[in-house]
């Protein structure tokens, strides 16, 4: 039929959109992270302990695996990978020993500063202009609150 939209045509897919961009982001990361010896997941675990140092929060892999919609299985080896190469500590809180508290190392605090580039670089590597930058990450922030909300139909536009 002509002019009629195929929905299962795989460029009307928005799942396959944001997976191919997902991977065209990840890829340039991967280019940025390695000079800091870093993976992809390591830098976002990165990023939170980094904000919880700047903000003085205790942070528990419990509270770093929802922030990062990760759970314990998938977090546990990146934890201990980081710790090996000296960046966290990895403790029992005293009050309750089933809360395991995360704590960057002065090494991984240093790393702050080594990172400082990286977003600044995808930025760069985007061609987008800051403004469309901006309103493209609101507008995914929004389409993940609706999706992971009980009623979708429910929340107003973002």
């Amino acid at each position: 039929m002509a002019g009629s939209i195929d929905p299962l045509a795989l460029d009307n897919q928005l799942c396959f959109a944001l997976y191919a961009a997902n991977r065209a982001v990840t890829g340039r990361y991967r280019a940025l992270l390695d000079e800091l010896g870093l993976t992809y997941p390591q830098y976002l675990v990165m990023l939170v302990l980094w904000e919880a140092v700047q903000q003085e929060q205790v942070m528990t892999v419990s509270s770093l695996g929802q922030r990062l919609r990760l759970d314990s299985g998938t977090l546990t080896p990146l934890l201990k990978r980081l710790e090996a190469r000296g960046l966290l500590q990895r403790r029992r809180a005293a009050s309750d020993e089933r809360v395991v508290q995360l704590a960057l190392t002065p090494e991984g605090q240093a790393m702050r500063q080594q990172a400082q580039h990286v977003p600044v670089q995808l930025f760069c590597d985007s061609g987008l202009p800051l403004g469309d930058l901006v309103q493209l990450r609101e507008q995914l922030k929004g389409l993940l609150r609706r999706l992971e909300s009980d009623c979708p139909s429910a929340e107003s536009p973002a």
